[in-house]
């Protein structure tokens, strides 16, 4: 991918909203990222789709998730361990398996991508954040 990406996105996560590893993963980063410097779109979503369709992804059938960040739209590992950098002590320490090569990290991350559904479930309809998650949630593209 590494299409280029508008600043106001940077740190945005493009989730697969019905996906219950997912939107688990999610929840935990909502948790975890009290400074609110990550924010997320559900890829069933409206926006979510039209920008999994610029990158490349798609929508009905999401192989993977991306990660805006630096000026860039990142997946799989990429997108994971600039997750982790992003959210600082002690999470960016995980962060440490980047130095496995790539292609190792990219192989898991599609195998447990190919079989998330199997394997931790799915929802019927797409995680609804909480009143307070809710701006946190880019649902809309912003204003340029």
């Amino acid at each position: 991918m590494n299409a280029a990406t508008p600043p106001e996105l940077d740190g945005l996560w493009l989730f697969d909203g019905v996906c219950n590893l997912c939107s688990g993963s999610v929840r935990a980063v909502l948790a975890i990222d009290r400074k609110g410097l990550i924010r997320f779109t559900p890829i069933q979503s409206t926006y979510g789709r039209r920008l999994s369709l610029d990158h490349g992804i798609d929508p009905d059938q999401p192989t993977s998730f991306l990660f805006l960040h630096g000026g860039q739209a990142l997946e799989k590992s990429a997108a994971i361990l600039a997750l982790l950098r992003r959210l600082g002590a002690p999470w960016s320490w995980l962060a440490v398996i980047g130095v496995l090569p790539r292609a190792w990290l990219d192989g898991a991350y599609d195998g447990l991508a190919a079989n998330r559904y199997r394997l931790m479930g799915r929802r019927a309809t797409c995680m609804l954040p909480t009143p307070e998650q809710r701006a946190r949630f880019v649902l809309e593209p912003p204003i340029s």
